[in-house]
């Protein structure tokens, strides 16, 4: 059985400054699909926008981004736990840092982890630890982390559901006969370091930060594929019916 990282961002899980239920819910039903096919590990973003609608505290600096993720974390995965239920699955949470992956002592005993709940059947939902990581509330939503998580804890596949339903070959808001590039082997310098533009408030990812995680991947011998996570038909084509209809598929 081949092992996915799937990785929703904020902007896919919130909607007018609230959780989407319905969405994690159609979320939670696609990925207990996949669950019959794949090893699936969820690296999920929105802490804050769940902590927003628990308490009303503006996103205006470190301390009050940091206190939203902290209280919003436990609801998320409380709304998660719910609907995956409905399905007999069982959530588990697991909070890291990029810094996690830097020492090979902690990415072993995460591995460790991972490796048990999915022996186990158990949905492991990974996320940033905001609450305490500086650096990856400013950078990444996830990307970077949802990348690692990947290539550590060895994934064949990452894939980035996104409000960016895929790698155009030119900016899809500037130019109207923008087209989605199908399959990419290769990522430029140039592209790498195009100026990243977030998705949503609550985001701080945007198209940049999903090349870099596809490069990191790339390096490593592994694959990446991008597509919507507000219409979840590409990805359900691509990974339970081997049909590409939409989305980036980064494969060296």
């Amino acid at each position: 059985m081949k092992r996915i990282v799937v990785k929703v961002g904020s902007h896919i899980l919130s909607d007018e400054h609230k959780i989407s239920e319905s969405r994690v819910c159609g979320l939670c039903d696609f990925l207990c699909e996949l669950m019959n096919k794949f090893e699936v590990i969820l690296v999920s973003s929105g802490a804050q926008s769940a902590g927003k609608i628990k308490f009303d505290l503006e996103k205006t600096n470190l301390v009050n981004r940091q206190i939203l993720a902290a209280v919003g974390q436990p609801y998320l995965m409380e709304i998660y736990s719910r609907f995956l239920s409905k399905n007999g699955i069982l959530a588990s949470q697991i909070l890291l840092t990029a810094s996690d992956f830097d020492s090979r002592k902690s990415t072993n005993h995460a591995k460790n982890l991972i490796e048990g709940l999915l022996k186990h059947k158990i949905l492991p939902i990974i996320n940033e630890n905001d609450a305490t990581a500086i650096a990856e509330i400013v950078f990444g939503d996830n990307d970077r982390l949802s990348a690692s998580a990947a290539h550590f804890f060895g994934a064949d596949l990452l894939v980035i559901l996104s409000d960016i339903d895929g790698y155009y070959d030119k900016n899809p808001r500037k130019f109207s006969d923008a087209k989605i590039r199908e399959k990419v082997s290769e990522i430029s310098e140039d592209e790498l370091n195009l100026t990243s533009e977030a998705g949503s408030e609550f985001g701080t990812g945007g198209i940049v930060t999903k090349l870099k995680a596809a490069q990191f991947l790339l390096e490593n011998g592994k694959a990446m594929f991008l597509a919507s996570g507000f219409d979840l038909s590409v990805a359900r084509a691509f990974l339970l019916e081997n049909r590409q209809i939409g989305g980036t598929l980064f494969n060296a």
